[in-house]
C-alpha cells in the first residue's frame, strides 16, 4: 500500500513514524510537506497517552525528553474556574487507591454529608500532593504499592517534536518531498485521489492518502468537500494569544490554566523556557485586548511578541471519506485546554493501522474508524463544555454566556447523574476516566445531593480512621519523592 501524507508537523511525522515503524512490510511511507507553509506549533502539554504510543515506536523516554527539552506533567490546574480564588487539579491518576468496593469520592461525600472532619479531597490524590509540592518520580510499575497510583505526561516544546519524530520515520524508511501540493487527481467513477500535483511538477501517485494539512485541511475538506460540524456555540473560545517567556518562576510538574475575562490563559513550564497564551472568545474580547493580557500575565521576560491563531472548534463530519483519512487539525480541533490534540492524532493513527487496507478499503473498516473518531471527539467536547458551564462566574459577559448556555444532551445528562448520588458514567472506550470528571465536578461545585448507599457499610469512626491514615501516607509518600528540577538534571537535561 503506498501512503501519501499531506503535511508534516507533529500529526504529519507521527504518522509516518508510525506506519513505517509498524507496518514496514504492509505500507511504503512518503511524506510532502513544504517548510514555507509553516506548522501552528504552539501545542506543548500532552496526556499520559503519549507514554505507551512513544514505547510502540521504540522512542527512549530520557533521549526524546532531553531533545524536546521537556518537563512531567502529573495534571493540570484550574485556577479561578468555578469561582475567583479557587485552584484544583485535575490528576493523572485515582482519589485514594483505586481500589475498593465503591469509589473512594464516594466516602469522601458520605463523610461530607454527615458534617464529620474530612480533609479536601486533593489531599486522598499522590499525584495532586507531589504536584504541589514540585515533585517528581517515576511511578512504581508494582500495583499494590501507593506509589503506582499515578500516571504522567509530558510538557515538551512541539516545534522540536515534529523535526525529532521526522529523523525516526526516515531512518525507518519514510521518504519526503519538499513542494507545495496545487492539484488533486480524482478518479471519475469512484471519486477517489489518485494522485497530487506539485508545484514543481511532479505527480505523486497513491493508494491511500493522509491529510495532515492542517486547518487548511486540503484533501479532507478543500478537495473532498466533507462538511465541518461548527461547535463553537458551545465552545465560543476561537483565538488564542501565544506568547514565550523565559522561565524565572517555578518549573512545576503541571500546566497551569487560569480563568480570565474572555477565556482562560496556560501556563506550561519547559526547560528552556515557558509557553504562555490567552485562549479567548473573540465576540467578546478584541485581539489587541488579549495581546495586552497575556503581555502582562507573563511570568518572565518575553521572548517574542503575541502570536494570533484563530481556530473554530468542531471537527468533519466523517475523518475517512473515500481513500483519505484526515489526521490532526484536517480533522477537527478542540481547544487546548485539557491537552487533547497530540492525543486526537495518536488515537487516529492507532485507529489506522487497526483497520489498515489491505487490497481495498473496506466501507466497514472506513466506518468503524469514522464511529471511533466521532466518539473520541464527542466525549473530549462534553467534557471541555463541563469546565465552562459549571462555573459560578459573573464577572464578565463571557462567564455569563457559558454558564447560561444550553448543553448537549449527553452532557446534562451526566451532570445530572452525578448531581443525583455522585455516580460517573463509565466507558470502555474513551480518554478521560472516573477521576477526571470527578475532580472537575467537585473542583467546580457540582456537589452530590447524595451518594452511593455502599458507602455506608463501614461505621463512619472506622472510616474516619482509614481516611486520615491514607492522608497521613500520601502526604508522607510525597515529602519524600524528589525535586521536579532535580529529576530532571538527572535524568533528562536538554540537549545543546
Amino acid at each position: 500500500m503506498n501512503v501519501i501524507i499531506v503535511g508534516g508537523g507533529t500529526a504529519g511525522w507521527m504518522t509516518a513514524a508510525a506506519i513505517a515503524r509498524l507496518l514496514p512490510t504492509r505500507a511504503s511511507v512518503h511524506l510532502v510537506e513544504s517548510e514555507a507553509i509553516g506548522i501552528v506549533g504552539v501545542g506543548e502539554a500532552t496526556l499520559p497517552h503519549i507514554r505507551a504510543f512513544n514505547e510502540r515506536l521504540g522512542i527512549d523516554e530520557a533521549d526524546f525528553m532531553a531533545r524536546t527539552r521537556a518537563t512531567f506533567k502529573l495534571g493540570i490546574e484550574f485556577r479561578d474556574w468555578g469561582r475567583p480564588g479557587d485552584s484544583y487539579i485535575h490528576p493523572f491518576g485515582t482519589f485514594g487507591r483505586g481500589s475498593g468496593e465503591v469509589d473512594f469520592h464516594q466516602y469522601w461525600l458520605r463523610m461530607k454529608h454527615e458534617g464529620r472532619p474530612v480533609a479536601e479531597l486533593e489531599q486522598y490524590s499522590l499525584a495532586c500532593m507531589i504536584a504541589r509540592l514540585n515533585r517528581f518520580e517515576l511511578p512504581s510499575r508494582d500495583s499494590s504499592r501507593l506509589d503506582s497510583t499515578f500516571g504522567y505526561a509530558y510538557q515538551f516544546d512541539a516545534t522540536l517534536f515534529a523535526p525529532y519524530l521526522r529523523a525516526l520515520a526516515e531512518r525507518l524508511g519514510a521518504r519526503r518531498t519538499e513542494g507545495r501540493v496545487v492539484g488533486v487527481d480524482r478518479d471519475g467513477e469512484s471519486g477517489d485521489i489518485n494522485a497530487i500535483r506539485m508545484e514543481s511538477g511532479e505527480t505523486i501517485e497513491g493508494d491511500l492518502f493522509v491529510d495532515c494539512s492542517g486547518f487548511v485541511s486540503l484533501l479532507l475538506g478543500k478537495v473532498l468537500g466533507e462538511p465541518f460540524q461548527d461547535w463553537s456555540h458551545w465552545l465560543p473560545c476561537d483565538r488564542a494569544a501565544a506568547m514565550p517567556c523565559r522561565t524565572e518562576t517555578a518549573l512545576t510538574p503541571y500546566t497551569g490554566v487560569i480563568a480570565m475575562p474572555g477565556g482562560w490563559r496556560w501556563r506550561i513550564p519547559l526547560q528552556h523556557r515557558t509557553g504562555n497564551g490567552y485562549v479567548f472568545a473573540s465576540a467578546f474580547l478584541s485581539e489587541d485586548e488579549a495581546s495586552e493580557a497575556i503581555a502582562a500575565a507573563v511570568e518572565g521576560e518575553p521572548i517574542a511578541q503575541p502570536r494570533l491563531l484563530r481556530f473554530t472548534a468542531g471537527r468533519r463530519e466523517r475523518s475517512w471519506v473515500h481513500n483519505c483519512v484526515g489526521i490532526g487539525l484536517a480533522s477537527g480541533f478542540l481547544e487546548p485546554l485539557e491537552s487533547t490534540s497530540i492525543y486526537l492524532i495518536q488515537q487516529a493513527i492507532t485507529g489506522l493501522l487497526e483497520l489498515f487496507p489491505e487490497k481495498e478499503i473496506s466501507p466497514v473498516d472506513r466506518d468503524e474508524f469514522n464511529r471511533l473518531i466521532d466518539l473520541e471527539y464527542d466525549r473530549i467536547r462534553d467534557f471541555l463544555i463541563l469546565h465552562y458551564h459549571a462555573t459560578e462566574r459573573t464577572d464578565s459577559p463571557f462567564w455569563d454566556y457559558v454558564r447560561n448556555m444550553s448543553v448537549p444532551d449527553t452532557l446534562q445528562e451526566k451532570i445530572e447523574l452525578f448531581r443525583r448520588r455522585g455516580r460517573v458514567v463509565k466507558y470502555r472506550e474513551g480518554v478521560f476516566l472516573d477521576a477526571s470528571w470527578i475532580a472537575v465536578y467537585l473542583g467546580q461545585h457540582i456537589i452530590p445531593e447524595g451518594h452511593d448507599m455502599r458507602a455506608d457499610a463501614p461505621s463512619a469512626e472506622a472510616l474516619g480512621r482509614a481516611m486520615e491514615s491514607l492522608r497521613a501516607e500520601i502526604r508522607a509518600t510525597a515529602e519524600r519523592v524528589p525535586d521536579h528540577v532535580g529529576h530532571i538534571a538527572r535524568y533528562c537535561p536538554m540537549a545543546a
